[in-house]
């Protein structure tokens, strides 16, 4: 789990560096040029890739897609303003409830 973690810690590093970069020579800050809705896009593209992989039963495929996935995510978390801390304390109150119960609790 510390391998993830110090990946994602170089990855917001690598994010918040490029965003402002030239769009021609980093694909990062080309995407946030685009705005939070192309990022959206990216995020929703990934996912169905990774649905797609996991169906195929191809462990690598789904490991490569699964990092595009979170790639683009901590992306959009970067222009969101969304923190690590944020994250863990949302699944640190969940981390009590069971999926039907925690649901049941959002509003509708």
């Amino acid at each position: 789990m510390q391998a993830l973690t110090d990946s994602f810690t170089y990855l917001r590093g690598v994010i918040a560096e490029r965003r402002f970069a030239d769009p021609e020579e980093s694909y990062i800050a080309k995407i946030f040029r685009k705005g939070r809705k192309k990022m959206a896009q990216k995020v929703g593209e990934e996912a169905v890739e990774v649905v797609i992989a996991s169906m195929r039963g191809e462990k690598a495929e789904l490991v490569s897609e699964s990092a595009d996935l979170l790639f683009h995510l901590l992306i959009l978390w970067e222009e969101a303003g969304v923190t690590p801390e944020e994250l863990a304390e949302e699944l640190s109150r969940r981390k009590h409830k069971s999926g039907i119960a925690e649901k049941k609790s959002r509003p509708a």
